[in-house]
C-alpha cells in the first residue's frame, strides 16, 4: 500500500530531475519536443512535496509513445496508458515507493498549458504556493495511509489554481503582445 509521505522542499529534487531528463531524452529522442520538471518538487515556494519527481514530456505523436513501453519498463517505469486522462500516456516508477511520474502529451494538448501555467503561477505567487504546501502537509497528516483521500483533498484547491493560472497566463500574453505592438508603432 502506498503511503502519503510529504517532505520539506530540497534543491536535490532538481538534480534528480536532471538525471531522469537525460535518460528520458535518450529514450524518446525521435518523438520528444520538450521536457519539463513539473509538480510540487519543481516549485520551491510550495515548501513541501511528496518526494516524487513529476515530468512532463511533449511529443510529436502520442500514439507512437506506446512503441517505447518496453524501453520504459527496462528503466523501471510501468506503462499505464491514459490512466484516466484522454490523450495522455502515464508512466510511474518505483511501485509502492514511487520516485517519478512521467506524463506525456502530444503537442497542442491543453493539459500541457495547465501543468506549465500551474507551475509558473505558483512560482510567481508565493503566498498561494505556501498555502498549497500547508494544505499538502495537513492532508498527509490527516490520511497518511490513503493516497486517494490526500488527492481528493487537494482537488478543489488545484482546480481553482489552474483557473487562476490560465487567466494569469492569458493576461501576461496579452500584455506582452500589447507592449510589442506599442514598440512597433
Amino acid at each position: 500500500m502506498r503511503r502519503t509521505e510529504i517532505a520539506p522542499w530540497t534543491e536535490n529534487w532538481f538534480d534528480v530531475y536532471h538525471i531522469e531528463e537525460v535518460l528520458l531524452q535518450s529514450i524518446f529522442s525521435n518523438e520528444l519536443l520538450e521536457i519539463h520538471h513539473i509538480g510540487s518538487t519543481s516549485v520551491p515556494q510550495i515548501g513541501f512535496a511528496k518526494p516524487i519527481i513529476d515530468i512532463l514530456i511533449v511529443v510529436k505523436d502520442i500514439i507512437k509513445v506506446d512503441e517505447y513501453n518496453e524501453q520504459m519498463i527496462h528503466k523501471g517505469y510501468k506503462p499505464r496508458g491514459e490512466q484516466g486522462i484522454v490523450g495522455r500516456r502515464y508512466f510511474p516508477k518505483g511501485g509502492d515507493h514511487r520516485t517519478h511520474h512521467v506524463h506525456i502529451y502530444e503537442v497542442g494538448n491543453i493539459n500541457i498549458e495547465y501543468h506549465l501555467n500551474f507551475k509558473e503561477y505558483l512560482m510567481n505567487h508565493p503566498d498561494e504556493a505556501k498555502t498549497y504546501g500547508e494544505l499538502k502537509l495537513h492532508l498527509a497528516k490527516q490520511s497518511p495511509d490513503d493516497v486517494r483521500v490526500y488527492q481528493d483533498g487537494k482537488e478543489a484547491f488545484c482546480t481553482e489554481i489552474v483557473k487562476k493560472a490560465m487567466k494569469w497566463a492569458s493576461e501576461r500574453r496579452n500584455n506582452k503582445e500589447e507592449n510589442r505592438e506599442w514598440r512597433l508603432a
